[in-house]
């Protein structure tokens, strides 16, 4: 499917609200300003801010002009997906704590789930997402697997609390994903995890992989998140395939 105009405009405004560019409360560019920033027609900007607005990402009054969504908004256990910049602002609001790295070799369940030959060596990281206003009930366990290659990733994930892996090995390593598989799975959450999320072994949950796709279509990291039910609703909106602006 190919990206729109405006879907390629909204994708880069999500990113600069997810860096931080535009704070959560601060106003956003008005419909001219993005006019002559982009060098687009008004209606592709219309098409952008209405895409941004239904991510929850901006509010728009009349007379009061387009704000930045506050943080409560952005602390909500509905997370929409509509673009990879979505993920940015998941990690954003919810602190990585870092609960073991390691390397391992993959056997033949963890080499069916992360699609990779049986054998092979990773670097994994084990941690959890907080929660920032229930501390005690963290959102998810994730289980990330990288190249052993990417060995900065030891330090710098506990260095970078709130960034994506995904982008650690896009700064340091220049890999960048171009697209995420992504596949959710309803579990029963494993003995190792439950203590740790507080709630019981084998109660339901979400299991989420993500496989981060580069440039060539080759897979450069996976993550698999198991979160507990009533933690995360993954909400996605589906529309028509339409000509591009």
């Amino acid at each position: 499917m190919k990206e729109s105009l405006y879907q390629r405009i909204a994708r880069e405004l999500a990113a600069d609200i997810a860096s931080g560019k535009y704070p959560a409360g601060s106003q956003f560019p008005t419909e001219k300003e993005l006019c002559e920033s982009y060098l687009v027609s008004r209606h592709t900007v219309r098409e952008a801010l209405r895409s941004l607005t239904e991510q929850g990402l901006i509010s728009r009054r009349k007379g009061a002009g387009t704000h930045v969504t506050d943080s409560p908004d952005a602390n909500s256990q509905d997370h929409p997906l509509a673009y990879l910049e979505d993920l940015l602002v998941l990690a954003r609001n919810n602190l990585r704590v870092v609960k073991k790295v390691d390397e391992i070799v993959a056997d033949i369940e963890l080499a069916q789930v992360i699609g990779c030959p049986p054998g092979s060596r990773w670097l994994h990281i084990a941690s959890i997402r907080e929660d920032s206003q229930k501390r005690d009930a963290p959102i998810c366990w994730t289980d990330s697997y990288a190249s052993t290659t990417y060995s900065k990733l030891r330090q710098l994930v506990r260095s970078d609390p709130h960034a994506l892996i995904s982008d650690l090995i896009e700064e340091h390593y220049g890999i960048r994903s171009q697209e995420v598989h992504q596949t959710i799975t309803a579990v029963g959450v494993p003995a190792k995890m439950a203590k740790v999320l507080g709630v019981e072994t084998g109660s339901p949950a979400l299991r989420i992989v993500r496989r981060y796709i580069d440039r060539q279509g080759e897979t450069f990291e996976t993550t698999v998140s198991v979160h507990p039910a009533g933690r995360y609703t993954c909400s996605l909106v589906l529309k028509h395939l339409t000509a591009e602006e």
